[in-house]
C-alpha cells in the first residue's frame, strides 16, 4: 500500500536528517563509484527504453530528453562531486538572538521532510533529485515517465545500492511506477511535505489543482530575449543562436525573440540566415515578414513553448513594449535583454518580473549546475520559498531553537515584568 511505503520513507528521512555532513558525503561518493562501475547496466536499460520509444513514435524533443549516454552520465557524476564540495545546507544558523540573560534563540536551517517528485522523460533528473535530497536530508518519493521505465528502475537500484554500500539505510528513497500511484500520492498531505512536478503545463496544473500539498515548480518555460536598438549585432546573433539551438528541448531555451524596430533591418537578415543554418523555423509578425522570408506568427505563437527548432519573432518600437509583451505572454521563467546600454539593461532587469533576468547572455544559463548549485530539482516560477533553479538552498526550511535555564513566560508579564534584551548574538 502506498501510504505504508511513504511512511517508511518518512521514517528513513528522519534517520537521514540525523547524519553528519561527512556521512552524507560518503553516500554521495558511493553513488559516483556505483554509477561509474555499472555503466553497462545503465546502457542496457537505456537501449530497452529508446527502442520502445522509437517503436511508439515518441516525439523528437521527448526522445532527446530520454537519452542518458556516457557523456551525460559523466556529467551526472561531476554534478554529484560538486555537491560533495558544497557546504551542508542543514544546521546553518540563520539568526541568533539573546531574549534575556541565559535565554538564547537560534533560527537554524533543517530539511523540509518528504518530497514527492514527478518528472517526465529525463532519467538523469532522477539522479540529480536523489543526490540533492540526500545532501539536504530529505526523503524522496519519485515517479518518472513510463518512457524511461527501465532506466529509472536501474538508476533507483544503483542509488539504493550506493546507500547500502556506504553503511547507510536506503529507506529515504522510493520509486513509483504506476500512474495511479501519482493520484494516490496527491492525497498524502499528512506524509508528503512538498511536491515538485516537472512536465507539461496541463500536468503541472493538474497537480496544483488536485492536492493540498504545497507545489513548487513551473508550468511553462516561455523564455524571451529582447534585442535593443543599442545591441551589438554580432553578439546578438551569437546569443540568440545559443539560446534557441544549443538544446531546444528544455525549459530555458529561447521561444520568442523581440527586436527593436530601430535595429530590425540590420539584425534580422544575418540572424535569419544563422537560424536557418541550424534548421530553425521562423514565425514572425508582419514587420518580420517584410524583412525576411518566414511563416506568419499568430496570437497562439506568443504563448507557446515549442521545445523544438521553432522561434517566434516580433518587432517592437520600444523597450517598454517588449516588457509589456513579456508580462502578457511570458511564464516568469527566464527573460533577457541584449544591449550595450547599461542603464537601459538595469531598467529592464528591475522591471521584468521573472525568476531569471539576464543581460547580454543566453537564457540557457538558467540552470542549477551552471549557477554553481551542484544540480537542481527544477526551476520554480513561484515567488514563495524558492525561485529560479532550485538547488540545496531551496530544499531546506528552518526551525527555531530556544535555549533557556528555567525561564517562564509569566515572568515577562504582570505588574512588574522582566524586560527582554533582544540582543543580537
Amino acid at each position: 500500500m502506498l501510504r505504508d511505503q511513504v511512511k517508511q520513507v518518512a521514517e528513513g528521512q528522519r534517520k537521514l536528517a540525523a547524519l553528519s555532513h561527512e556521512e552524507k558525503n560518503r553516500i554521495l561518493r558511493s553513488m559516483i563509484a556505483v554509477l561509474q562501475r555499472e555503466r553497462q547496466s545503465v546502457a542496457e536499460a537505456q537501449r530497452l527504453d529508446i527502442e520502445a520509444a522509437q517503436q511508439q513514435g515518441i516525439s523528437s524533443p521527448l526522445l532527446k530528453r530520454l537519452v542518458l549516454d556516457q557523456e551525460k552520465l559523466d556529467g551526472l557524476c561531476r554534478g554529484i562531486e560538486d555537491l560533495v564540495n558544497l557546504k551542508d545546507p542543514v544546521g546553518r544558523i540563520l539568526t541568533s538572538r539573546e531574549l534575556d540573560t541565559g535565554l538564547e534563540l537560534y533560527q537554524v536551517s533543517c530539511p523540509i521532510g518528504v518530497i514527492g517528485m514527478v518528472f517526465e522523460s529525463r532519467p538523469d533528473a532522477l539522479v540529480q533529485i536523489a543526490s540533492l535530497c540526500l545532501k539536504s536530508g530529505n526523503g524522496i518519493v519519485l515517479k518518472g515517465g513510463s518512457e524511461a521505465l527501465h532506466t529509472n528502475r536501474e538508476l533507483f537500484r544503483l542509488i539504493r545500492m550506493a546507500a547500502e554500500e556506504s553503511g547507510a539505510g536506503s529507506d529515504w528513497i522510493f520509486l513509483l511506477e504506476s500512474r495511479d500511484d501519482v493520484t494516490a500520492m496527491l492525497a498524502l498531505d499528512d506524509l508528503i511535505d512538498l511536491l515538485i512536478p516537472r512536465g507539461s503545463n496541463s500536468f503541472v496544473k493538474y497537480m496544483m489543482d488536485n492536492t493540498a500539498i504545497p507545489v513548487l515548480g513551473h508550468a511553462d518555460g516561455i523564455c524571451h530575449l529582447y534585442i535593443d536598438d543599442e545591441a551589438d549585432i554580432i553578439e546578438a546573433v551569437s546569443i540568440c543562436i545559443d539560446a534557441k539551438c544549443q538544446y531546444p528541448a528544455v525549459c530555458n531555451a529561447l521561444e520568442t525573440l523581440l527586436v527593436h524596430s530601430g535595429i530590425a533591418s540590420a539584425v534580422l537578415p544575418p540572424l535569419s540566415s544563422a537560424l536557418r543554418e541550424q534548421g530553425v523555423e521562423i514565425r514572425g509578425d508582419q514587420r518580420v515578414q517584410d524583412a525576411v522570408a518566414c511563416a506568419p506568427a499568430d496570437e497562439e505563437d506568443w504563448s507557446t513553448e515549442y521545445l523544438d527548432l521553432i522561434l517566434s519573432i516580433k518587432v517592437v518600437d520600444s523597450m517598454q513594449e517588449a516588457i509589456d509583451h513579456i508580462h502578457r505572454y511570458g511564464s516568469g521563467h527566464t527573460d533577457g535583454i541584449i544591449t550595450k546600454n547599461r542603464s537601459r539593461a538595469e531598467q529592464f532587469m528591475e522591471t521584468v518580473d521573472s525568476a531569471g533576468v539576464f543581460w547580454n547572455c543566453s537564457t540557457r544559463f538558467a540552470d542549477g549546475y551552471r549557477y554553481g548549485l551542484g544540480a537542481e530539482v527544477g526551476i520554480s516560477t513561484r515567488k514563495v520559498h524558492a525561485r529560479g533553479p532550485v538547488g540545496l538552498e531551496g530544499l531546506v526550511t528552518y526551525k527555531w531553537k530556544l535555549y533557556g535555564s528555567g525561564h517562564i513566560a509569566a515572568d515577562y508579564s504582570g505588574d512588574n515584568p522582566k524586560q527582554f534584551t533582544h540582543r543580537e548574538l
